[in-house]
């Protein structure tokens, strides 16, 4: 566990700097490394011995998968593969936490919250979204904004907090990829995303150890 640690954690040093030289093979190598690190991360903790562990490594892999296709970021069919295996992601994480047991009051105030800012998210997004990446980025906005909700459900149940943190870093980490993408491209997107992103990832790599599902 402690070595997948080292390595994301290097691998995300190493792509802000490529980030920062505009490399494209180092962003490419650095990226891939940290993204296979934390799927390391929840071998290492156990994700293959519980029903919960796979759903969330079906997850982590999609993940993966949708970091390898978000390589290409001036290609718009790259970008939209991308956003499909990240949505089917967070799906995969919220069925994961579904697994776990949901509290129904927790899920419903959850979903208040979230209502309420992903709103005051859309309002801002949509005028910037070209008509062609719309409908992919509002059904991403949707789907992450259940994922961090059916989080709350499952903490408030009784499953670790890890994952109502792990969750809504990772939404936090999206609003800077969509930012990047849409609204004013920067160093800082980078800079505050990537982190984001990463440590969200093993966070919720880690939880796949919790031994809470059956």
């Amino acid at each position: 566990m402690i070595p997948s640690i080292i390595v994301c954690v290097s691998a995300v040093a190493c792509l802000l700097v490529a980030e920062w030289a505009d490399s494209a093979i180092a962003k490419a190598a650095a990226k891939m490394s940290a993204a296979t690190a934390f799927l390391a991360m929840a071998l290492a903790c156990g994700a293959l011995e519980s029903s919960f562990g796979l759903t969330l490594f079906s997850g982590l892999v999609l993940c993966w998968i949708g970091d390898a296709c978000l390589l290409s970021r001036g290609q718009s069919a790259g970008f939209l593969i991308g956003i499909g295996a990240f949505l089917f992601g967070h799906v995969a994480y919220a069925i994961a936490f579904y697994q776990l047991g949901l509290d129904p009051i927790g899920l419903m105030l959850g979903g208040m919250i979230v209502a309420v800012l992903a709103a005051i998210l859309f309002r801002w997004l949509v005028p910037r979204v070209p008509d062609d990446f719309r409908i992919p980025v509002m059904s991403y906005l949707g789907v992450i904004s259940l994922m961090v909700v059916t989080s709350i459900g499952a903490v408030a149940a009784g499953a670790p907090v890890i994952l109502f943190v792990g969750a809504v870093v990772f939404a936090i980490s999206d609003i800077f990829v969509a930012r990047e993408r849409f609204v004013r491209t920067g160093f800082v997107n980078s800079a505050v995303g990537l982190p984001a992103y990463f440590g969200a990832q093993l966070l919720l790599a880690y939880s796949a150890g919790v031994g809470l599902a059956s």
